[in-house]
């Protein structure tokens, strides 16, 4: 037999039919973040097209809260993002307070802000340590988890647990702060800004991580406000939306913070963004500490809201009752709907809630930021390689907790 290359022409042999190869990508966890599939379409290694398949969790959060009491349902909100589960526990409380048309003391919206934004610190270094680990860049991320674990010390301090708290409660906190907890926060502030400065330092100048995040994985405005974006992702394409800015809650009208935005959508955009982030957010714990009282009731005093000492449940009938329908029954905010929206690490956490007077609610639905952010990874990888598969998922921060409901 002739050789091809003797028989056929050279445009003819360039013309030769090929079919884009299609190809299962996770779920699992090391690329796909634990609960993504993907059906690649590719040519070579090129991404013609994918189909972005969450759903591998089986989470049912919103059913799930359907069924118990509506103090029942911090478990299943620590569970949402369980990066930053303490967002989480403040969002649906304020959504319920707003039902309830209640508002807490001031030194409770100042405990919130403070841990919140811990939390939000952790989320992001974890987005930012795992997305330099899965360039290659072990020695960041080690970096970053180590203050995130010094960071869990003083939430674990705190709320008794290093992760899913469920420490908040409608009306106030589970619990007040600790006689440390003040200058625990302090303490910590300048180990975060020293190991800040050291990634940046090691990765923004490195010539593989900017390959590998600069104009990789690209987000335009005017498709991430069509798509309902928010969160770093959004403001990475230029949009300075923050609801700690445009809807203030919790006091954040008081503090003095800027909204980092990037220019182009891509991958190291939303780096920068976050870890600009991660400043603004000790700029507000900063000012909260000093604004923070450090006497008065953490918890709002209504007998029908929040559940009594626990001394006088053992001492007093009327406490024992209380307590005993508060538990078994539920509080028994009025008929009616309500949403409620809180920045979260990802964005908008919204949740809406309908009550039919009953201490169980008749809805629950969460706006969960992830589920809209990963909508838009389909538009960021086509047309990249698939190599930048991992570094443009890592920098959309998926949570499959928020997704699979």
């Amino acid at each position: 037999m002739e050789p091809i290359d003797e028989i056929l022409t050279e445009t003819e042999a360039l013309d030769l039919p090929t079919e884009p190869m299609r190809l299962n990508m996770g779920p699992s966890h090391p690329a796909m973040h634990g609960t993504i599939r993907m059906v690649l379409d590719l040519d070579g290694e090129t991404i013609l097209n994918v189909d972005v398949q969450p759903g591998y969790l089986h989470r049912g959060f919103e059913k799930s809260c359907e069924r118990g009491t509506y103090a029942q349902v911090y478990p299943y909100a620590d569970r949402l993002n369980y990066v930053s589960p303490m967002l989480n526990n403040v969002g649906f409380s304020l959504a319920c307070e707003k039902l309830l048309g209640i508002e807490v003391p001031e030194r409770c919206a100042y405990y919130r802000v403070l841990l919140g934004e811990l939390a939000r610190i952790c989320d992001h270094f974890t987005c930012n340590g795992a997305s330099a680990m899965e360039l290659g860049a072990m020695t960041p991320f080690l970096w970053l988890l180590k203050v995130r674990d010094w960071i869990w010390d003083i939430l674990e301090k705190e709320t008794g647990a290093r992760m899913t708290h469920s420490f908040g409660r409608i009306g106030g906190m589970a619990a007040p702060p600790t006689p440390g907890f003040k200058e625990d926060v302090r303490a910590i502030l300048p180990e975060i800004r020293k190991v800040v400065g050291e990634a940046e330092g090691m990765l923004l100048k490195n010539r593989i991580f900017l390959d590998r995040t600069q104009g990789i994985g690209i987000l335009s405005k005017e498709r991430a406000l069509a798509l309902g974006v928010t969160g770093p992702m959004l403001r990475s394409t230029g949009v300075a939306y923050d609801v700690r800015k445009d809807h203030p809650y919790s006091l954040y009208d008081r503090f003095d913070f800027d909204v980092p935005v990037g220019t182009d959508g891509d991958n190291w955009d939303r780096f920068m963004v976050r870890m600009e982030e991660i400043r603004q957010s000790m700029r507000i714990i900063e000012q909260a500490l000093e604004q923070m009282p450090d006497e008065g009731p953490i918890n709002v005093e209504d007998p029908r809201i929040m559940l009594p000492e626990k001394r006088e449940v053992y001492d007093t009938i009327e406490a024992t009752i209380a307590h005993f329908k508060l538990v078994m029954e539920g509080l028994k905010p009025p008929k009616g709907r309500v949403y409620s929206m809180i920045e979260a690490g990802n964005g908008e956490l919204g949740f809406y809630i309908v009550s039919d007077g009953s201490g169980t609610p008749y809805r629950v639905r969460v706006r969960p930021p992830c589920w809209f952010n990963l909508q838009a990874s389909r538009e960021m990888l086509i047309g990249d390689m698939i190599a930048d598969i991992v570094p443009t998922f890592g920098s959309v921060n998926m949570i499959g907790g928020e997704c699979d409901r």
